[in-house]
């Protein structure tokens, strides 16, 4: 195998498929990348067998072949070439010879044959979407799935194709976020499927701002093609809970807020707030909101954002990260605060179909 190609072009492809493998694997192949030569081009694929990534990249190939090499050595050595084409010669023994301008180094990889295939999905269901949509879906609920490996079904995204609509959905228990967005896809194509937060990450690592983007899912595999990009990821086994049954059926007030500032606010009082004491107490009263936070042995702070609201004073308090996630994801001017009583769950929304669900916590 042997080929030329550009520095740049061959660190972005390595750059897309490198985050797939982890630090420490136990077979020793998955931490390489696999490395196809073809007349048409380059084909680069990782795996951790949960989740692989293949990219195509444009360069001269002199000798079709495959080998795999260590991706994280060959992407260093790569971002550290002169900007220059770079021509890589492997031999039959998957020992590779790397030369850029007056650089020269040798790697030595492991046979192509002891490398995973890539996973196909049956392709039972198939959908077309928009890159940046989706990307942007993925950026206003991703944060508040769950990473507690005993509830291992919230550990990623729902995506429920339904009604000519992909509403997307994660909750780790204490807060739930939601989007929807129209979709047209045929009837026999309904589903819903549940997104490890690993491919959620990757995804929201290479989509693009817009373009298309073909998914396929089969039982328990999903498979997304865009640009010169293939990912393909196993399915987070068992059943979703019911998520509607936690969204709130009716609120007493509604408060209108400036996103932005309600953001900044909770930021400079949440410095006030420890692993242990992180409660921070909002104060709805006439036309203005009073943020704080007391935490013994460390001080105390107090914040005013002015709101548009005249209904009756609500003193709750929230988990100021928790408040703050769905405020950094959004781009609204203005949100909307639903209350009942410091009991009871908030709900943010916006002008777009979008919600969050918050619980509430006890202070004393």
């Amino acid at each position: 195998m042997k080929f030329r190609v550009g520095k740049a072009a061959l660190f972005e492809g390595l750059h897309i498929v490198q985050n797939v493998v982890g630090v420490r694997t136990t077979l020793p192949i998955l931490s390489n990348v696999l490395i196809n030569a073809e007349e048409s081009g380059l084909a680069l694929t990782t795996t951790d067998l949960d989740v692989s990534v293949r990219c195509r990249v444009e360069a001269e190939v002199e000798r079709t072949g495959s080998t795999t090499l260590p991706v994280r050595r060959l992407s260093s050595i790569v971002r550290e070439l002169p900007d220059a084409s770079v021509e890589l010669d492997a031999d039959d023994k998957d020992v590779a010879s790397v030369k850029c301008g007056s650089s020269f180094f040798k790697i030595i990889g492991l046979s192509e044959e002891e490398f995973p295939p890539l996973p196909e999905a049956a392709g039972e269901q198939n959908y077309a979407l928009d890159q940046g949509v989706f990307r942007e879906m993925l950026r206003k609920t991703s944060y508040a799935s769950s990473d507690d490996e005993t509830r291992y079904v919230l550990n990623g995204v729902l995506l429920s194709f339904k009604a000519s609509k992909l509403t997307m959905v994660a909750t780790d228990g204490r807060r739930l976020a939601l989007v929807e967005n129209e979709v047209e896809f045929p009837k026999e194509s309904e589903a819903e499927m549940i997104l490890p937060t690993k491919a959620v990450n990757e995804l929201a690592h290479t989509l693009g701002d817009e373009g298309d983007l073909r998914i396929r899912a089969g039982q328990n595999q999903i498979v997304f093609e865009y640009n010169d990009v293939v990912l393909a990821s196993k399915l987070v086994e068992g059943t979703y809970p019911n998520y509607r049954q936690v969204i709130p059926s009716q609120c007493e007030e509604r408060v209108t807020i400036d996103r932005d500032s309600l953001l900044t606010a909770l930021r400079r009082v949440s410095l006030l707030t420890t692993d242990k004491s992180n409660a921070t107490k909002l104060t709805f009263g006439d036309n203005r909101v009073v943020l704080s936070a007391n935490t013994p042995d460390v001080g105390e702070a107090r914040e005013s954002v002015p709101i548009k609201y005249t209904g009756k004073e609500i003193s709750v308090a929230f988990n100021p990260e928790y408040m703050m996630d769905p405020l950094k994801n959004l781009t609204s001017d203005e949100i909307y605060v639903e209350l009942t009583d410091e009991l009871s769950p908030g709900v943010i929304k916006c002008e777009i179909p979008f919600l969050y669900v918050l619980m509430p916590m006890r202070v004393s």
